[in-house]
């Protein structure tokens, strides 16, 4: 079910393999947008709420890196259901447009295809964690992966999932493609090779479509 199905806020996710700017442009379409007036309120996965935070810190320790996939699946779907309980449903109840800096589109893309679990048991954790609430707009910043890990070692930390093998991350970028290819009428691609101010410039044009103005 889609927030516009339900006359309520808007839901906007970003999504792409790690790297690709999600979370800088996540925020620079969230102060773009609060300039022109709009309700803004930003969710982070995994995290976004204190129990999130501990489950995100779980997540992301270079120290865990024996966490079983079946276990790192059900973290991250506990991270993703109290953030939908305390903070994304909360705000489109009121009318806020909500982003979110990543969703279950990633769990599909790396838990389902990297980590080869399986899209049918993502969809039905989903269902009954997140009430099957999906994204009215999804925009994947598309980047090969290789360059998407240069760019985490230029930042100079790398967390646990930073740390994947290369056909790994290779995988979850090709899920990515897929489900753009299969959801196009949720599906924005935008190529995030480009330069930040280039990137968002393409994700304005495109939320300025998705909301009619």
């Amino acid at each position: 079910m889609s927030t516009t199905e339900r006359g309520a806020g808007r839901f906007i996710s970003f999504e792409g393999v790690d790297g690709a700017g999600k979370t800088t442009q996540t925020a620079l379409l969230a102060d773009w947008l609060r300039d022109r007036g709009f309700d803004v309120v930003v969710a982070v996965e995994p995290g976004g709420t204190p129990v999130g935070e501990q489950i995100r810190a779980i997540l992301l320790d270079k120290r865990n890196s024996e966490l079983a996939p079946e276990a790192e699946l059900l973290l991250y779907f506990a991270s993703r259901a109290q953030n939908v309980a305390r903070v994304i449903r909360p705000a489109l109840a009121r009318g806020a447009i909500v982003l979110s800096d990543r969703y279950t589109d990633s769990t599909i893309a790396y838990q389902a295809y990297g980590r080869g679990l399986g899209e049918p048991v993502v969809r039905e954790l989903h269902r009954l964690a997140c009430g099957d609430l999906w994204p009215d707009l999804t925009l994947l910043l598309d980047l090969d992966p290789d360059i998407g890990l240069q760019r985490a070692l230029q930042r100079g930390v790398l967390n646990r999932m930073d740390e994947q093998a290369r056909d790994f991350r290779r995988r979850v970028r090709e899920a990515y493609r897929q489900l753009a290819d299969r959801e196009p009428e949720r599906f924005r691609v935008i190529d995030a090779a480009g330069e930040i101010a280039q990137v968002a410039a393409e994700v304005q044009t495109a939320v300025l479509a998705f909301l009619g103005l």
